[in-house]
């Protein structure tokens, strides 16, 4: 292939979305991210593969969100040895840290001048790639610490404050390098990546038909909508139709996570905010919703509730009018509780024009789900590219223009109104018949990509099937990839101990990064 050619992978991919399949060259690559970005296109994910022991390649992979359809692109690196290929930092710059990690990973380097590691930290030798095929993981390793060069701010009157990687509470590990004049903040490093549990590695050990299980825990507060990404990569990869009944009970699981975590934002934010009420009340609102779980899913939390084909249990005949009669109870003491809040003196001057993410700056980065939309970018998967049941349910995109934390306090208690409305009409409308179909063991060599729209944005698996049922490769995706890079906007000229806030209002995931 020359490096200004494109060619598309006649049934090369299969995904839950409409999606089309291309191989390029080097100069192809970057020509393709610069039209996707020209034409309002978005990066959704970045990574790499080792097919060294097919044809002796190694490969990157991009895959853009369009408006209505997945593109997926590979480019193929002539050498494994010295592998390197233009970086889409220039047009996409949430692919920086992407494009790090592939790096420390499968030593696939990119053309861009911060080579610092990403996942590394140290954990194996420079030079050892953990995603190699080649790599055993059983190796014990000396190794030594090393230092991590932070960018450093220079001036009168400026210090850095260091906070992490351990932190109170039981939240993962993560760094914040804060360059402040007194307590106003100038710049806001991260360092992330402390906890790298292997998944990818892991999942080439299962097999098709097991990996939602690892999938749904890849981010706890996020199972439902991991472990659906998983089946519909694996179930369009088969081409398994999921049971009408069992599509909308997964539906009805994916409201219900969006939820609890938006009730327990909405806490903490109080909370953050000097205002214990709000903590104590939304707590309750979710301990109450979780308790319900129980009888409806068969458990509190929802981290095996889908499966491949469908889903694990069946609706009790009780669970309509029991879930009916919560959310008409719900939904009274959210509204109750949004007017305290926005009636609240103390804690509005705390959440106006505190964090403010500006819709020039959130288009730029390309900001995910629910940080995307508090800065007026209007982009849902339900409603952009919705598929079953969400092509048969009503849903307007919650936005907001002022990109601070009240705007993404108010698209959190909008969210919660679409999710009850959402759950109301699936029980209403709900299918009989069965909630689980047979999912064969797919052929070698196939790959299916599965994307959802979780509570905080799109979440992807790519899914590449090997022989004998077993998974070749799986790369899992989180938004917050492309959303922690704006708190280090979002935080500039807001001083340190408002830091706190800032972070919970877009309470990205460590875990998610740091597969």
């Amino acid at each position: 292939m020359t490096p200004d050619s494109i060619k598309e992978a006649e049934g090369g991919l299969y995904s839950n979305l409409r999606c089309r399949k291309f191989e390029a060259g080097a100069v192809a690559w970057r020509n393709f991210a610069e039209t996707t970005r020209s034409d309002g296109g978005r990066l959704l994910a970045l990574w790499g593969t080792d097919d060294c022991d097919r044809d002796g390649r190694l490969r990157i992979v991009a895959c853009y969100l369009n408006a209505e359809s997945l593109a997926v692109v590979e480019h193929a690196m002539d050498s494994c040895s010295k592998p390197l290929y233009p970086s889409l930092v220039e047009f996409f710059p949430s692919a920086l840290r992407m494009e790090r990690a592939v790096a420390d990973l499968l030593g696939i380097q990119s053309m861009q001048p911060d080579h610092r590691g990403w996942l590394r930290h140290n954990g194996w030798p420079e030079g050892v790639f953990p995603l190699r095929r080649s790599f055993n993981a059983s190796t014990q390793y000396q190794l030594d610490s090393e230092p991590y060069s932070f960018i450093q701010v220079e001036g009168d009157g400026v210090h850095e404050i260091p906070v992490g990687p351990v932190h109170a509470g039981t939240i993962e590990p993560g760094h914040f390098r804060f360059s402040v004049v007194g307590e106003k903040v100038l710049r806001l490093e991260e360092r992330l990546g402390y906890a790298h549990k292997g998944i990818e590695k892991r999942f080439e050990e299962l097999r098709q038909k097991e990996g939602h299980k690892l999938a749904a825990r890849i981010s706890g507060d996020s199972a439902v909508a991991y472990s659906w990404a998983y089946c519909a990569a694996l179930e369009s990869i088969t081409q398994t139709t999921c049971p009408p009944r069992a599509a909308q009970l997964r539906a009805l699981a994916l409201e219900h996570e969006r939820i609890a975590n938006h009730l327990g934002d909405l806490g903490a934010l109080g909370n953050d905010a000097g205002f214990a009420f709000g903590l104590t009340q939304f707590s309750r609102l979710k301990e109450d919703l979780l308790r319900i779980h129980q009888p409806i899913f068969g458990t509190r939390y929802l981290m095996d509730f889908i499966q491949p084909g469908g889903v694990a249990v069946n609706l009790p005949q009780d669970a309509p009018q029991l879930l009916l009669d919560h959310y008409a109870a719900l939904e009274i003491s959210v509204s109750e509780l949004r007017g305290i809040y926005e009636n609240h003196a103390g804690v509005q001057d705390r959440f106006r024009g505190a964090g403010v993410l500006s819709n020039e700056i959130a288009v730029r980065l390309g900001a995910m789900g629910l940080a995307g939309r508090a800065s007026g970018i209007a982009h849902d998967l339900r409603v952009d590219c919705p598929w079953h049941p969400y092509n048969d349910v009503t849903l307007k995109i919650a936005t907001q223009t002022t990109g601070d934390v009240a705007a993404r306090v108010n698209v959190r208690f909008d969210e919660i109104v679409q999710s009850i409305m959402i759950c109301r009409e699936l029980l209403t409308n709900i299918a009989d018949g069965a909630i689980v179909s047979d999912v064969p063991d797919a052929a070698p060599g196939i790959l299916g990509v599965g994307v959802i729209e979780g509570w905080r944005g799109p979440v992807l698996i790519a899914l590449e099937t090997g022989p004998s049922g077993m998974i070749r490769r799986c790369h899992a995706h989180d938004p917050s990839w492309q959303n922690w890079p704006l708190i280090e906007y979002a935080i500039l000229g807001n001083i340190v101990p408002d830091f706190p806030l800032i972070n919970k209002s877009f309470n990205l995931s460590y875990s998610g990064q740091d597969g």
